[in-house]
């Protein structure tokens, strides 16, 4: 089976979605791996290393992408990309399906095996494929690496001969794994730090970090069978931004995470929020790219409004992409390996399997995911 890695065309992007440790494994696994020439240059790793994992090296992107069995990736690829894979291809990175018809529609009318590292079900035994939480993860440690380096004070209280200082105050909002890590970050870095979630059962996480977590009466709230938390009546997010408008107006950084999945991500910080708040603070919103959290963020910018910095960066993970570069291209090749057939050396679409079942978008010229196929239908 012939694995082609083309590099990644996408503006910004730093990351790397396969590395030679793991271009090996593939390689002692029987599969043939090909690369685009400079495939780790943004992280300084040379073609020549991963000759010495066993891939080839090609120049030809197109050529690349045209005979490859199966196409490795971070991003989505272009219209024309598509147009060049062949039949039965397996085509495997982020693809964002529910906001993507016609990128969907082109892999099925080529008859692409789409699968959509998104759709990794939330299971004990997928965790070592979860791209999501791996790259949240450090986009939630970005975050707060970022705004202690924008805030015009230090994070922790030092007590000196000139007086005490007071330690800043960090207000995380949304407790998942990029707010855990964003807590976690904030501590260990001197603050006093705060954290909201919708979802009750986050208190005791919040906690455990040293964290205060800030209650607030939304009625019947929750989180989905995968984890992730249930989108919030118009009521509810009112009450929600009245009992935050408090907490964020004493806050010297706040950090927005909240994402729904599948869908735009919601305002939480209203633009009367960010006028309450002290002229020097500041504000990240990781959710920038899919809608953004905050009023008034832009992706890839930094807006100053009355004094207050909001921070719409694009793609976190990516301040730190050596480490995003490992953990992505472990999360791939862990799929890859888990329906490897060894003897027939390839990989095995087995639709009886959870993973594979949640995952695959596209199969022999359909939609097969059902989540994807009802979300189109209802369209």
């Amino acid at each position: 089976m012939n694995i082609a890695v083309p590099k990644e065309v996408h503006e910004g992007e730093t990351r790397v979605s396969m590395i030679p440790e793991h271009v090996a494994r593939l390689v002692q696994a029987g599969a043939e791996v090909s690369i685009e020439a400079g495939l780790g240059q943004t992280l300084r790793i040379v073609d020549g290393e991963y000759t010495k994992a066993g891939a080839s090296v090609s120049p030809d992107r197109n050529a690349l992408i045209q005979n490859a069995d199966m196409v490795l990736r971070i991003r989505k690829p272009a219209a024309q990309e598509v147009e060049q894979m062949k039949q039965g291809c397996i085509y495997i990175s982020l693809l964002d399906p529910f906001n993507e018809p016609e990128l969907i529609d082109q892999f099925m009318a080529r008859g692409v095996s789409a699968i959509s590292m998104e759709m990794i079900p939330r299971i004990t035994r997928a965790q070592k494929m979860d791209v999501l939480s791996s790259q949240a993860n450090l986009a939630g440690y970005a975050a707060v690496i970022i705004a202690s380096e924008r805030l015009d004070k230090i994070l922790p209280m030092m007590m000196t001969p000139a007086g005490t200082i007071a330690p800043a105050r960090a207000f995380v909002i949304g407790v998942g794994v990029a707010g855990l890590q964003a807590i976690a970050t904030a501590k260990r870095l001197g603050a006093r730090v705060e954290a909201f979630d919708t979802r009750p059962v986050v208190e005791e996480q919040v906690k455990s970090l040293g964290a205060r977590f800030v209650k607030i009466d939304l009625g019947e709230t929750g989180q989905t069978k995968d984890g992730y938390a249930k989108a919030l009546t118009e009521e509810q997010l009112q009450k929600q931004r009245e009992g935050m408008a408090k907490v964020c107006a004493s806050a010297n950084i706040v950090i927005t995470t909240a994402q729904l999945f599948g869908r735009p991500a919601p305002l939480i910080v209203t633009a009367e929020m960010v006028s309450g708040m002290q002229p020097g603070s500041v504000i990240v919103d990781l959710a920038v790219e899919s809608g953004g959290n905050v009023a008034g963020s832009q992706v890839g910018q930094e807006v100053d409004v009355n004094g207050v910095r909001i921070i719409g960066l694009a793609n976190l993970p990516g301040q730190v992409a050596v480490n995003a570069s490992q953990m992505f291209s472990s999360n791939l090749y862990n799929l890859v390996e888990e329906s490897w057939n060894t003897a027939e050396k390839k990989f095995d679409l087995n639709f009886e399997d959870e993973i594979i079942k949640g995952c695959v978008i596209t199969h022999g010229g359909k939609i097969v995911n059902e989540m994807i196929a009802n979300h189109y239908a209802d369209k």
